[in-house]
């Protein structure tokens, strides 16, 4: 929404203070939008982020840190990803989420900011947007170091904005 665009700089500029160098992001998703994460900068997202878990930081496992940022009432697609594990921690909620073994949607979950929630490889997802904004820090871990996933790495089982 192009209405939310100032909270969305917001958004941007409170993660830069936080210290976190943002090389990429995109505004323009239907549901919100994304900042990609230096990933030199890992070991500091996880502490800031997800400081309540173990986190694998290997050097066999490549892990990507991003921000999600959830319009009200707006739905990312039921998806799922071949290449990758997904792990979450709300960092402005509530939010909701549904998550599936199948192809079924559960009802939605809501989850309070410090939240974590884990998706397995293939494991059915949708993050949804309540009342508010929701901003979701997200590391992406990818299964195979020399395939990495991306953002075309996303099968859609159903789409609100009819994307494939």
């Amino acid at each position: 929404m192009k209405d939310n665009r100032v909270l969305y700089k917001q958004v941007k500029q409170q993660v830069e203070i936080l210290g976190f160098n943002v090389v990429n992001f995109d505004f323009d998703r239907p549901w919100g939008g994304f900042l990609v994460i230096d990933e030199q900068q890992l070991q500091l997202f996880i502490s800031t982020f997800f400081d309540k878990i173990e986190i694998n930081t290997s050097n066999d496992i490549k892990l990507s840190p991003k921000i999600l940022i959830v319009n009200p009432k707006s739905r990312l697609s039921w998806q799922y990803h071949y290449r990758r594990k997904e792990i979450w921690s709300v960092y402005k909620g509530p939010i909701g989420v549904v998550k599936s073994k199948n192809d079924l949607e559960n009802p939605m979950k809501i989850y309070k900011s410090g939240d974590i929630i884990t998706f397995d490889i293939q494991e059915r997802h949708r993050l949804i947007g309540l009342e508010d904004i929701g901003v979701v820090a997200e590391i992406w871990q990818h299964i195979d170091i020399k395939n990495l996933s991306d953002e075309d790495d996303i099968i859609r089982l159903q789409d609100d904005y009819y994307r494939k």
